[in-house]
């Protein structure tokens, strides 16, 4: 097969420089050549350029000035700059900014330039490569998580008619009478169904962009407590909430943050404990939000407090899924919040979580 030939603009106000350019590398490359930066950018408008030369001295703009007037219209070219004497600010200042692949003194070495040129161009290719497979990548991904919700949606229709099956034989007094297959069937379809939403609950986390709208944390918290309080009655909640000013932020992801975080403390109670308690203190002021949320639960381990929130975490005490932190740490990202953990085996963990106020 016949390569491709390497498109190259070159552009110099001096016509000798010109003809002495286009007989040298004519019979390698499809060369176009310009007597002036306006005449090179009406060549770029028409013509998929993949190596741009220009001279540094030109009349009315120097090649480092045209080089940073294409860069956002023009990204995508590798230029070249050839110049008769050293400017090293203007030089340093180019490369610093990468405006310039690399320059070349004048009068040039015939093989020099052709070097720079051939390697100009593998870089011209790897960008393109790269953009083309990153775009590849995102289709694949996008694919991926897009099937991954429709399963997930899809499974929790007959999971659901499975619980509610469980809960007519609880309402008929019949939970007890096959010995321990309906507990057993009751347990499966609750962690399946964890799963299932902790799955959905990533997609839209990854998929939903962020709409500030105004959030009463008083509200929001009591209905987080309604929902996940049910598993664990003997759960004492402490709440304090200081909103004096309106915040505003993404609801859907500061209710995913702080529902997987009451849910935790809920689930991760010590059995023997008594007195089993989750305090949840929240303080807005008009730049962010503080929320502590601690519990008197079974703690964290040390060692384990710098991996909790990555992705599949599970330690040997807590049976989890290890995607409920993984998304909390994602959704926080997401609206540019912070997270900080501290715990104590013996008395339990407290979640310090700071989220902007999109006012």
């Amino acid at each position: 097969m016949k390569t491709p030939a390497v498109r190259v603009l070159y552009i110099d106000d001096e016509e000798n420089n010109l003809q002495a350019f286009k007989a040298s590398f004519r019979r390698q490359y499809e060369i176009y050549t310009a007597i002036s930066a306006a005449e090179g950018l009406k060549i770029l408008q028409n013509v998929d350029i993949q190596v741009i030369i220009a001279d540094q001295k030109m009349p009315n703009t120097t090649g480092v000035e045209f080089f940073k007037s294409i860069t956002q219209t023009y990204p995508d070219p590798i230029r070249i700059l050839l110049t008769g004497y050293t400017d090293i600010e203007a030089l340093a200042d180019a490369i610093n900014h990468g405006d310039i692949y690399r320059y070349i003194t004048k009068p040039w070495n015939d093989l020099e330039l052709h070097n720079s040129i051939k390697n100009a161009y593998d870089a011209y290719r790897s960008k393109i490569d790269l953009r083309n497979k990153m775009a590849e990548l995102e289709k694949t991904n996008d694919e991926l998580n897009r099937f991954i919700y429709s399963i997930s949606h899809e499974l929790r229709a007959p999971l659901v008619s499975v619980i509610g099956i469980v809960n007519l034989v609880k309402m008929e007094g019949l939970y007890h009478s096959s010995g321990d297959y309906w507990e057993l069937i009751e347990t499966c379809s609750s962690k399946l169904d964890y799963y299932i939403q902790k799955t959905l609950q990533y997609y839209k986390n990854n998929k939903n962009v962020a709409e500030p709208t105004v959030v009463d944390f008083d509200q929001l918290i009591k209905d987080l407590i309604e929902m996940y309080a049910h598993s664990n009655k003997e759960t004492q909640f402490t709440v304090s909430i200081d909103q004096s000013v309106p915040f505003k932020g993404d609801l859907f992801r500061i209710e995913v943050i702080l529902g997987n975080l009451i849910s935790n403390a809920i689930k991760y109670q010590k059995v023997s404990e008594p007195n089993k308690k989750v305090n949840i203190e929240v303080e807005v002021n008009r730049e962010q939000a503080q929320i502590n949320i601690s519990d008197n639960g079974m703690g964290i381990l040390n060692e384990h407090l710098e991996k909790i929130f990555t992705q599949f975490f599970k330690s040997k005490v807590h049976h989890g899924s290890g995607l409920g932190l993984f998304i909390v740490k994602e959704a926080l990202n997401r609206i540019d919040g912070r997270i900080a953990v501290s715990s104590d085996i013996d008395h339990g963990t407290t979640f310090k979580i700071t989220i902007p106020n999109a006012k």
